[in-house]
């Protein structure tokens, strides 16, 4: 499962970051739906070892930062302040 949805949130966190129109919020939506995802299934350790592989591979593959799109997850957990 973790595997699929890395490959969405490449996907999804690819697109955001190259993109400006409308469809981004509703990727930000389902974003933030698998940071809910991830949560319930294995806490903020899952969180926080999915979006270190996806930070890694989205700055080598098109030399941008994801970071700001972490700040989708909060409120899942109060360790999870960005």
């Amino acid at each position: 499962m973790d595997f699929l949805l890395e490959e969405e949130m490449i996907d999804l966190l690819t697109y955001c970051l190259q993109n400006q129109d409308s469809d981004v919020n509703e990727k930000k939506k389902r974003i933030t739906e698998i940071g809910k995802e991830l949560f319930a299934d294995g806490g903020v350790d899952a969180m926080e070892n999915m979006f270190f592989a996806l930070e890694n591979r989205i700055k080598e593959e098109i030399g941008k930062d994801p970071k700001p799109f972490r700040a989708l997850w909060n409120g899942n957990s109060d360790e999870w302040k960005y």
